[in-house]
């Protein structure tokens, strides 16, 4: 049934500005994590932006990495990549909770991510998801933070009032 349902796609930001994006990929499911990357970079190279890739042990360490090269590097925007599988225990749940509120967190303090961990109960939805001819989901993550990072850019020049006008002590 899921699959008679079409999905509407925003078309891609342009730039007048480089970009550039740092792609953070967990590669536990190799396979997976590598056509996760080849969509995204494939959406990278459509509007023409610059995307760097690293790599970290797993899940968990996807939105630190995020943290700290919003910090410390002059990326513009990022791109979370991975897998969690459900297995017989309930990390399955901690991974994919605590991964996701951390990237939640980042975005709620304007950092602009897209966030292509994909949570699935087995391997085969792993690969409907993440076939650069199926689902896509790392060049839909691509896409996510492009669109974050124009609408950031787009309101960047705006300040807002704050209801008043400062007293000058200059005039008399």
């Amino acid at each position: 049934m899921a699959n008679s349902i079409t999905h509407h796609s925003l078309e891609l930001p342009c730039f007048d500005k480089p970009v550039k994006v740092l792609i953070v990929v967990a590669p536990y499911y190799k396979d997976i994590a590598a056509q996760l990357v080849e969509g995204a970079l494939a959406v990278a190279q459509s509007v023409d932006v610059h995307a760097d890739l690293v790599e970290v042990p797993g899940a968990l360490e996807i939105p630190t990495t995020i943290a700290l090269a919003a910090r410390q590097s002059d990326y513009d925007c990022f791109v979370a990549l991975g897998c969690v599988i459900r297995g017989e225990t309930t990390h399955y749940d901690t991974v994919c909770n605590d991964s996701s509120r951390g990237l939640t967190l980042l975005g709620l303090q304007g950092v602009c991510l897209g966030n292509g961990i994909l949570t699935v109960e087995n391997f085969n939805q792993a690969k409907v998801r993440a076939e650069a001819k199926g689902q896509n989901k790392g060049g839909g993550a691509m896409a996510a933070a492009l669109h974050l990072l124009a609408l950031s850019r787009k309101w960047s020049n705006k300040v807002k009032g704050i209801g008043f006008r400062a007293f000058d002590t200059t005039e008399g």
